[in-house]
């Protein structure tokens, strides 16, 4: 009889559309191919082979790492997002700070205080 492992957590596991590949990296790999190709194809008279192909490598690299790169869950973008929000938008330190609700009610019974001195002199 056939065995076959089935994941704890289902959640993780993503559906594959071609190639065994998910939507998000077929759009991306698809986007890095159509911008590096006819990079490559421009440059190569122009800077050579080598060049030609350090150049495609280059332009294509983001939309790999926009593509495979995955923290936690995240993809990279909401990754990078986070960073920012953390490092760059919010403060960074932020002291800890208490409001005393009961200072309003300490100045009001000075007065009285004072008052009860007063009448022990009389």
């Amino acid at each position: 009889m056939p065995y076959v492992n089935v994941p704890n957590d289902l959640s993780k596991i993503k559906t594959k559309i071609a190639f065994n590949l998910t939507k998000r990296q077929l759009i991306c790999f698809g986007a890095g191919a159509v911008i590096g190709v006819p990079t490559y194809l421009l440059t190569r008279q122009a800077i050579g082979n080598t060049g030609a192909l350090f150049a495609m490598l280059a332009i294509m690299l983001p939309a790999f790492l926009l593509a495979m790169y995955e923290k936690d869950g995240l993809p990279f973008e909401k990754v990078i997002r986070n960073i920012i929000r953390v490092k760059f938008t919010r403060p960074g330190i932020r002291p800890y700070r208490t409001e005393n609700i009961y200072a309003p009610f300490v100045r009001k019974e000075e007065p009285i205080e004072q008052s009860k001195e007063a009448e022990k002199r009389k």
